[in-house]
């Protein structure tokens, strides 16, 4: 029997990241001491209170059953957190919507909205279920260029008018991933009238919004005058209270969009567990001093491999926000040679910039998933490795 992929399947580019992991056991194999910068998930635990709220719920064996969607405690949870930490006022009725993380939406969005032939406008950089969403619903990818010159923004101007004319979504992340950049009220303005005046929703990914050092504000989209009109934002609960593999996210914002979405999902999914429901109602309406503490936290990794890489000789752009850096390579270098000889001289593990885009080709994500002291070993591996190979080979 003869079974060949879809035609969407094949336009799939083949995932790097499990490149990165076979490159990664073949280091252990030999000997390696590996320390592994590149899958951004966390390696703090989650709030005791959390874990605790779980535990008992799970406890229960009426819980176990289907939950279909998600409670409507979850939902008021999500609308008071946005609240608290964002100034948004969400309906929680008809705003909110539950996920099974914010990749579960990210990927059925394009499904429920795109019909073959639309556009959808993605980042280059940008995260991969991005483009695998819109691919596998038949879509049309038009990248839009994130650029170091132009501070990691789109733009927009620059997008041509029969493109726009055939586009229905446009995606945007700050902060992002792979890119770390972030983006103020005035730039989300003007995506709003550029939306209305196109007719685009605009989709958000804000799964970092409580990673963002320095004092930068923390803005939502749905904070922008005019967002909810074009616009919704997925949140998750992975890396802001180390919930991962809980699998428990949200979208809010426009209620049209939002119900279309959860038309779909009525179809493919069965809601999320009862005690995870109950544990992330827990972590949304908590006092919030476990997201200042973590912050900090996070903001000692980056100063410390930020700064250990700098005193190898490599200048490495200190990263605004999220748990990761994206790090311009030394000049002479491809980024695939650079980080899988990295792996394979000094065990240091990250993933190459071209996983996320044509312009991700000169860079590198490494994700601060390891304590400051293991951050600053790797620091001086990188620089180990910069003396023995000073460029690209």
């Amino acid at each position: 029997m003869n079974i060949y992929g879809s035609e969407k399947i094949r336009k799939m580019t083949s995932s790097i990241f499990q490149e990165v992991v076979d490159r990664k056991q073949a280091a252990l194999r030999n000997g390696k001491d590996v320390i592994d910068l590149s899958i951004g998930s966390p390696d703090f635990k989650p709030p005791a209170f959390v874990m605790e709220t779980l535990a008992k719920y799970s406890l229960d064996p009426s819980k176990y059953g289907y939950t279909l969607k998600g409670i409507d405690e979850f939902n008021e949870a999500v609308a008071y957190f946005y609240k608290q930490r964002y100034s948004v006022e969400l309906d929680d009725k008809t705003e909110v919507l539950q996920l099974m993380g914010s990749q579960d939406g990210l990927a059925h969005l394009a499904t429920a909205i795109v019909d073959p032939g639309d556009y959808v406008l993605v980042p280059d950089p940008g995260y991969p279920i991005y483009e695998a969403s819109v691919t596998i619903a038949g879509g049309e990818i038009y990248p839009m260029p994130l650029l170091e010159e132009n501070k990691f923004l789109p733009r927009l101007n620059e997008i041509p008018e029969e493109v726009l004319q055939k586009t229905k979504m446009m995606i945007l992340s700050y902060p992002g991933n792979p890119v770390t950049a972030l983006a103020d009220s005035t730039f989300f303005g003007e995506v709003v009238e550029f939306a209305r005046v196109h007719n685009i929703l605009v989709v958000h990914d804000f799964a970092y919004s409580e990673l963002i050092f320095d004092g930068n504000p923390q803005i939502s989209f749905l904070s922008v005058p005019g967002a909810k009109e074009v616009g919704i934002e997925f949140n998750s609960l992975s890396k802001t209270f180390n919930m991962a593999g809980c699998r428990i996210g949200y979208v809010a914002g426009n209620a049209e969009v939002i119900n279309l979405l959860a038309s779909f999902k009525s179809h493919i999914d069965y809601g999320v567990f009862y005690p995870i429901q109950k544990a992330a109602i827990a972590a949304l309406t908590s006092d919030f001093s476990f997201l200042e503490d973590q912050l900090r936290e996070y903001q000692a990794r980056r100063d410390a491999l930020v700064a250990g890489f700098r005193n190898s000789g490599w200048e490495v752009a200190n990263s605004p926000a999220t748990m990761f850096v994206w790090a311009k390579i030394p000049a002479g270098w491809k980024s695939r040679d650079f980080a899988f000889k990295l792996i394979e001289e000094e065990g240091i593990v990250v993933v190459p910039g071209d996983a996320f885009g044509q312009q991700g080709e000169g860079y590198v994500r490494i994700a601060m998933v390891q304590p400051p002291e293991r951050l600053e070993e790797a620091a001086q591996r990188v620089n180990k490795f910069l003396m023995g190979f000073p460029v690209g080979i």
